[in-house]
């Protein structure tokens, strides 16, 4: 049996009772958040109908669930509990959302994102071991099967476009990202780790830099061990000796085992891609990187969920169960040994007489020969 109460369900507008699969805790997380960095609205003369928070909530939902404007248009009509936990007063339009979207600015995204480290690490004040990389993003849904099978019609490779690379910045103990950036690839990514490491260290004092060797460079060991006062360790490029006193001992002895957490950064890119979204859809180069940023936003939030839900299974014990555990403790007059109770009255077992079968003399009941 199912408590209705208990349980959050969405409407029998939506198609039947249908179970909460975690859209409201992170419809909730990321109302709080967005309403943490933004102001309800932009201007006295806006037409105060949605929230600047709402709308930036319900972009992360469509970047969680990986729908179009359309389509969360229709989810936000179809379910009202979701409705209720973004308190809109009606659904927005679709154009609406793009709106907002194109107004929307990079760093109140990144503030949005330095939110939720506030909010996951807590007390924590240990330096960090951060790991840095990045991937690609595609700006459509065409999987790379229809790829390969239009070069296989063409009888030869298709000209490349131009794709979205997304750099982050990674806590490899906690895998939530610190920092991200994103920009149009391919290309060289050495020059961005300073500012990205810059922005990390806001939200958490880093210990240990890790990246690999598309990030080799004297200037950056530098940067990572002058200005942060941390412990760089990037592998050197394998083109002869390297120039450079910190490069050079890199190529000379190579701390390879603190160097095997960097791989976790590939897990939160497999994370993301898999769970969330692996495109940054959008016509222009600006709408793409947003998205991409978005996408980091709302990986943050779904960890954030997933912890909260975590804290709120650790509770502590009911007053009924406190006075169970006490009138059991009343009630037992001896000492418990593997599960064995001596009866009341009767004096208490040693652990030592259990292994001579002495308690046996407790267990089997009184039996009178006729």
């Amino acid at each position: 049996m199912i408590d209705k109460e208990k349980v959050t369900v969405f409407s029998n507008e939506a198609g039947g009772m249908m179970a909460e699969v975690g859209l409201l805790p992170f419809a909730r997380v990321a109302l709080q958040v967005a309403t943490r960095i933004l102001p309800p609205y932009r201007t006295r003369f806006s037409k105060h109908q949605f929230t600047q928070p709402q709308l930036l909530a319900v972009l992360c939902l469509m970047r969680f669930e990986d729908w179009t404007f359309r389509e969360a248009e229709v989810r936000l009509r179809e379910h009202q509990e979701l409705r209720a936990a973004l308190h809109l007063p009606a659904v927005p339009d679709y154009t609406t959302l793009y709106r907002f979207l194109r107004r929307l600015e990079d760093d109140t995204v990144n503030r949005g994102l330095q939110e939720t480290v506030r909010r996951l690490r807590r007390r924590r004040r240990r330096p960090v071991s951060a790991a840095i990389d990045g991937t690609g993003l595609s700006d459509t849904s065409v999987s790379t099967f229809f790829h390969r099978r239009l070069e296989q019609h063409a009888h030869g490779p298709r000209p490349r476009r131009p794709w979205l690379k997304w750099l982050i910045v990674v806590d490899v103990q906690q895998q939530i990202l610190l920092a991200q950036r994103a920009r149009q690839g391919p290309g060289c990514d050495a020059r961005s780790l300073p500012g990205l490491l810059d922005v990390a260290a806001r939200g958490a004092p880093i210990g240990v830099v890790l990246a690999d060797a598309e990030f080799d460079s004297e200037a950056n060991h530098q940067h990572i061990r002058q200005r942060l006062g941390a412990k760089s360790i990037i592998p050197a490029r394998r083109r002869g000796v390297p120039n450079g006193a910190i490069r050079n001992q890199m190529f000379r002895a190579f701390p390879k085992k603190p160097y095997r957490q960097r791989a976790k950064i590939e897990s939160v890119f497999s994370a993301v891609k898999r769970k969330l979204s692996s495109r940054a859809p959008g016509r222009s180069l600006a709408t793409q990187i947003r998205q991409a940023l978005l996408l980091g936003l709302a990986y943050n939030l779904y960890r954030l969920r997933h912890c909260l839900a975590l804290r709120g299974c650790q509770q502590s014990p009911s007053v009924d169960s406190k006075e169970v555990a006490s009138d059991k403790k009343d009630n037992s007059r001896t000492a418990n040994f593997d599960g064995v109770t001596a009866p009341p009255g009767s004096p208490g077992l040693k652990p030592n007489q259990l292994h001579k079968g002495i308690a046996q003399v407790y267990l089997t009941p009184s039996i009178r020969l006729s």
